[in-house]
Formats: structure tokens, C-alpha cells, sequence
């Protein structure tokens, strides 16, 4: 099966995770005692996120630890700005279409 970064991040136990080895590596033991799951259930989430590009592991003696590389982050990054470009230019008309009618509705002063 064919993962991408969107899939990763759509579960709350991949984000925490994502969250905690951003600032620091952890090895997979540090990062299973965090969350109230099972070991294996980690490693499968931890799995995806290697498969997504967000994480690498890499071998310290008998250890294993996890580092964040989330430049792949970018991909969502880059979808979100397109709409919100998008939608600051419907509120930005939105703006000035109320702005109008407060004006035109304001009653004279005499």
C-alpha cells in the first residue's frame, strides 16, 4: 500500500509522535512509554511514518531511535496555503461587501 504524508498525519497518536522526536530523537521504547497503547501498535504507527518519508531510524549500538525529517511536511504545507489564499480573498470581498452596505445603510446625520 502506497502511503503519503496526509494519511501520517490524519491519526492523533502519529502526530504526538511526530511531536515528540521533532526537538529530539527518542529510541522506540522512550516514545511507547508516552502513550497508553501497546508496544506493537507504536511500532505501526512508527512503521507508516517511516514509510511516509517523516521519520528515519537509525541504529545506536543496540538502540534504535527515531528522528523527525519533516521536510515532507512541506506537501501539506504547500495544500493548505492554496486555500487559504483562496479564502482570505472571499473574506477580504466579504469585507468590503459589508463595509458597502454599512455605508450605504448609515443613516444621515443632520
Amino acid at each position: 500500500m502506497r502511503r503519503d504524508v496526509f494519511q501520517a498525519i490524519a491519526d492523533p497518536t502519529r502526530r504526538e509522535i511526530i511531536n515528540l522526536v521533532a526537538f529530539k530523537p527518542l529510541n522506540l521504547n522512550s516514545i511507547a512509554e508516552k502513550f497508553d497503547v501497546s508496544r506493537p501498535a507504536i511500532s505501526q504507527h512508527i512503521k507508516i511514518l517511516t514509510e511516509c518519508g517523516l521519520i528515519i531510524i537509525k541504529k545506536q549500538g543496540r538502540e534504535r531511535y527515531c528522528e523527525a525529517k519533516l521536510q515532507q511536511l512541506n506537501e501539506v504545507s504547500d495544500w493548505v496555503e492554496r486555500y487559504r489564499k483562496l479564502w482570505d480573498g472571499r473574506f477580504d470581498k466579504l469585507d468590503n461587501l459589508l463595509t458597502q452596505l454599512q455605508i450605504k445603510n448609515k443613516p444621515e446625520t443632520k
